[in-house]
């Protein structure tokens, strides 16, 4: 019994240290030979200030509520939540107004979400920004978070079928209202062979469409810290379209004047990091993920386990993991913890002892920090 005990004490032991091996950071020696600069703090705006798209939930939305958040998608419908989210859309459209964005007579959402009125609110209000880089299907980068156009313009079409030209003919929340969470869809869009084209022109009056990287990085112009995610529909692939946005969109960043950081979900994209940029603040994200409903990968993803691939310097996670042992070790390693995302001042309460910076929307977070 001595012998079978000490072998699985030694056996726990070395599973514990190779745990620990995989989700252990980049080393401090390191980042301080790469001299690898630490994320602002600040709180950082997910997809830009905006009155409407993600994580917004009015009276009329709260049944349809959702998100990209596999776990912590149900919201807060209390009376005090609804408040926090009217006081986020004020918020929103005075800043965006205030930088140049629609007037008080517009009617509908004058900065959706990752467009450049919703950058440029974010910056005069004086938070950091995260936003969702894309390909287009003439190799443009665009700074999108879906796959396609649904959620954001009712349009059913995928980004990498669309060029940038088409893109800019396509409102964002074109028929939508202040803090509207999703758009409605657009004639044709639900049939199974969807019937929606763009429009021969631009439509007439007041209207935000998907931007290009380099557009925006010229309206933040180096006013508020990035976080830039590389984002992709398959985690697992590589392939010539993802190293092409990977090149393209660090060479965007090289040429730009301003503080950012980089994440993803895909692990290689961090690694790429690791192997051709060594001296950029890089991230995993991460949730909690199910191994029954999620399958292994991700399961595996959500331990943290990929991380002995890219030796990230933070680690992005769900706000809802920021307890789990695998967010805890890795803090205690010497990563960075950065909490997605934040909707209401009782999720910050819940989660703000576990991370040590926050991407939040739909609520306005300055009294809580």
């Amino acid at each position: 019994m001595s012998k079978l005990l000490r072998n699985a004490l030694i056996g726990g032991a070395a599973l514990a240290g190779a745990a620990a091996w995989a989700i252990a950071p980049r080393s401090f020696n390191d980042k301080r030979r790469n001299f690898v600069p630490v994320i602002p703090d600040v709180w950082y705006a997910h997809r830009g200030l905006h009155d409407a798209g993600s994580g917004l939930v009015g009276v009329n939305d709260i049944a349809d509520y959702g998100g990209d958040n596999p776990v912590s998608a149900q919201a807060d419908t209390t009376d005090a939540s609804i408040a926090e989210n009217a006081d986020y859309v004020a918020l929103a459209r005075r800043m965006a107004m205030k930088a140049g964005y629609g007037t008080p007579d517009t009617t509908g959402p004058i900065a959706p979400e990752n467009s450049l009125a919703a950058f440029a609110a974010a910056c005069e209000a004086g938070y950091g920004i995260e936003l969702d880089l894309q390909l287009t299907l003439d190799g443009q980068v665009v700074v999108v978070h879906d796959a396609d156009l649904m959620r954001v313009a009712g349009d059913p079409r995928r980004i990498e079928d669309l060029t940038y030209d088409e893109l800019t003919r396509i409102p964002l929340f074109p028929t939508g209202k202040p803090g509207d969470l999703k758009a409605a869809p657009l004639p044709g869009s639900e049939e199974k062979v969807p019937l929606v084209v763009t429009p021969q022109s631009a439509p007439a009056g007041y209207y935000q469409h998907v931007p290009l990287f380099s557009d925006v990085l010229k309206v933040v112009a180096g006013r508020a810290p990035l976080i830039v995610e590389y984002k992709f529909s398959d985690n697992a692939a590589w392939n010539e379209r993802t190293e092409e946005l990977m090149e393209k969109g660090h060479a965007l960043l090289e040429a730009y004047d301003g503080p950012y950081v980089i994440e993803s979900f895909h692990p290689g994209a961090v690694k790429w990091y690791k192997e051709h940029h060594p001296d950029i603040c890089r991230g995993q994200l991460s949730w909690p993920a199910s191994l029954g409903k999620n399958g292994p990968a991700e399961w595996a993803a959500g331990l943290l386990a990929f991380d002995w691939l890219s030796r990230p310097d933070f680690v992005a996670y769900d706000w809802t993991g920021g307890s789990s042992p695998q967010v805890r070790i890795a803090r205690a390693m010497g990563a960075i913890t950065v909490s997605w995302t934040v909707r209401s001042s009782a999720e910050l309460a819940d989660c703000d002892q576990f991370f040590d910076h926050h991407i939040f929307e739909a609520f306005v977070p300055d009294n809580y920090r």
